[in-house]
């Protein structure tokens, strides 16, 4: 037998560092791929365990029936937290407009869903309101209609007129031939209520459900010209959103039975009254 088979012969070191550089790079290379796809998996583990931030836009008379389908929907979508923001249906629309982060928008009326143009997708009428007149309790100034808000000794609060409410006062006016002096002109239907309950106002012009949703804390007074001016409510889904997806089950819900049903108890009318 040679003697070379039971011998090891010694590798060049300029061999064995070729050998070791060489390993070096191909162990890089494969943490380098293992690194990228646990980085990758990671990411859409972290995406897929957050919870998607739905922002909707509602005019200020959907405050209690939104809240309610907000919390509906959360409960159907537990990926999902609804973020609502409030406010007179142009604020919405002018925040909108500037480039607000806004998924979903309910307005109290067609006329300024239509200020947003495309930005507002495919808008559907989801419920109606009308106007009614909320005194403080027991209503001591005794009004008895729309044309005792002319009356001096009365106090009256209205929407200002490019808010929704704030037009459907002005349609009101021009069909009656009355024209009110109010006291002040608000942002939104929420802050006509505010005056009247605090005291500040003898009587404003709310919403039906704005009035109902006061309860013991107002009296209401109708009047025929009330029930010839309806606002239709739209909602539409925002243009460019990043939850579209989400977006559309939202508005689904509230065209939905489960919308319809929460709106129809707060004293909303059906979208084709």
């Amino acid at each position: 037998m040679s003697s070379r088979a039971g011998s090891s012969r010694p590798v060049p070191v300029r061999r064995l560092l070729a050998v070791c550089a060489a390993l070096i790079a191909v162990i890089a290379a494969v943490a380098g791929c293992s690194s990228d796809s646990n980085s990758s998996g990671s990411a859409s583990s972290s995406a897929n365990g957050q919870k998607v931030t739905l922002n909707v836009y509602a005019a200020a008379s959907l405050k209690k029936t939104f809240t309610e389908l907000a919390d509906a929907f959360e409960k159907a979508h537990s990926d999902v937290d609804v973020k609502l923001n409030f406010a007179g249906s142009s604020a919405l629309v002018t925040q909108i407009n500037q480039g607000a982060d806004a998924d979903v928008i309910a307005t109290a009326d067609e006329r300024t869903m239509q200020k947003l143009g495309d930005k507002a997708v495919d808008p559907a009428i989801f419920a109606t309101n009308t106007l009614v007149i909320a005194t403080a309790p027991g209503n001591p100034k005794q009004i008895n209609g729309f044309a005792s808000l002319k009356n001096a000794d009365v106090k009256t609060v209205v929407c200002a007129p490019e808010v929704p409410c704030g037009a459907a006062t002005v349609t009101v006016e021009k069909n009656t031939g009355v024209e009110l002096s109010p006291v002040s002109q608000e942002t939104s239907v929420t802050s006509v209520l505010t005056k009247v309950t605090s005291g500040e106002a003898d009587a404003g012009l709310v919403y039906v459900t704005d009035a109902k949703s006061a309860g013991d804390k107002v009296s209401t007074v109708d009047d025929p010209a009330f029930a010839t001016v309806v606002n239709k409510y739209p909602i539409a889904t925002v243009k460019g959103t990043k939850h579209s997806e989400q977006a559309a089950q939202f508005k689904d819900m509230v065209t939905g039975q489960t919308g319809q049903e929460i709106l129809a108890a707060a004293g909303f009318k059906p979208a084709t009254s």
